[in-house]
């Protein structure tokens, strides 16, 4: 909260400043690498913290990685980098935290088949992991507020079964995951609608690579549920991300192509405003949050139960809303079909 105006200052003398063009809802400029000041005081916060429990080498690597994220971000928010140079930012700082910080996901522990272990395959399932979540954070960063709030609310759920259900024995992934919650939290003021400053690819990015690195840590010993866990958590970025790829290579275009068919912009188009649209998405951040904290506590068939519950019902309301069209809703049909049967059969 002390940090952000100084670094919305600091934005309007760069020339980090988001115009106002066709996929921007914002009507004026506003000052952006708002993530910087969230990269500060986590930063501050976790040296403090965590400068005892925290094998030095391990986080010195983060924090490396980090910068690399940051002056990605930064320079993407000044200059607009290419996908290919932003992916290329993102390559190297995983591959730091997976050979310098040591964090990597080396095996999977399944239901009926036993435990896995990756062996080379570790280090692209690895890479591919925290690629994948921080570009999913990133493309939800499309209104005031909404990558901030559902990040806050995916990072408390996260901090909760981290350090009650997980049985860490170092609580140090759990500190790590509410220091980001809580600079989250003094940024949101800044950031919610009207905003004042926007996160940026400085933030988004951030954002979206340490849930990633702090998700790897707590998956040590990975098993079906510790792996789905935290995909439940981030089912906002997770869904909007997917979906977004099934979208544009139906409609042949390229996967890096940006469009204006996310979540946020279907409940736009639907005639929500601005701060009910973030409000809905964060409900559903919460629906999602409380599925999450079901698995821990749930036997092995009740999870794989809950699971196909939730594809369902998230598969209904994907097409409910348009996600990948109008025309493209084969699981409301089949229902509309069924329901025409039955009645048939009635009379």
């Amino acid at each position: 909260m002390c940090i952000t105006p100084l670094i919305r200052k600091l934005a309007f003398t760069l020339g980090a400043v988001d115009k106002p063009n066709k996929r921007r809802v914002n009507k004026k400029a506003i000052p952006t690498i708002g993530g910087l000041s969230i990269f500060i005081a986590v930063n501050i916060s976790m040296m403090i913290l965590l400068r005892y429990n925290f094998p030095t080498h391990t986080l010195f690597s983060v924090f490396i990685a980090e910068c690399i994220i940051i002056l990605t971000g930064i320079i993407d928010d000044i200059e607009e980098l290419k996908p290919r140079q932003k992916m290329l930012g993102i390559l190297i700082a995983a591959l730091i935290v997976y050979y310098l910080a040591g964090i990597r996901m080396n095996s999977l522990t399944l239901p009926f088949f036993g435990r896995i272990n990756f062996g080379f395959m570790s280090m692209p399932i690895t890479i591919f992991w925290i690629i994948a979540i921080t570009n999913a954070v990133n493309l939800i960063d499309g209104l005031d507020g909404l990558a901030t709030g559902v990040s806050f609310i995916a990072l408390c759920t996260m901090g909760v079964i981290a350090y009650f259900f997980l049985n860490m024995q170092n609580p140090s992934v759990a500190i790590s995951i509410f220091v980001l919650a809580a600079a989250l939290l003094g940024f949101l003021p800044y950031n919610f609608h009207p905003a004042r400053i926007f996160l940026g690819d400085t933030g988004a990015l951030f954002i979206g690579f340490m849930i990633a690195v702090l998700s790897l840590q707590g998956l040590k010993n990975v098993t079906f549920l510790t792996i789905i866990i935290p995909v439940i958590i981030l089912g906002v970025p997770v869904t909007d991300t997917f979906f977004a790829i099934i979208r544009r290579i139906l409609n042949k275009q390229p996967i890096s192509r940006a469009d204006k068919h996310h979540l946020h912009h279907q409940l736009l188009q639907m005639g929500f405003s601005v701060p009910q649209t973030v409000f809905a998405i964060y409900g559903i951040a919460l629906i999602f949050s409380f599925i999450a904290l079901m698995y821990p506590i749930s036997s092995l068939a009740a999870s794989i139960f809950l699971t196909i519950a939730v594809l369902m019902g998230l598969e209904l309301f994907i097409e409910a809303i348009g996600l990948l069209g109008e025309n493209r809703q084969p699981f409301l049909h089949f229902l509309k079909g069924f329901a025409q049967r039955l009645n048939r059969n009635r009379k």
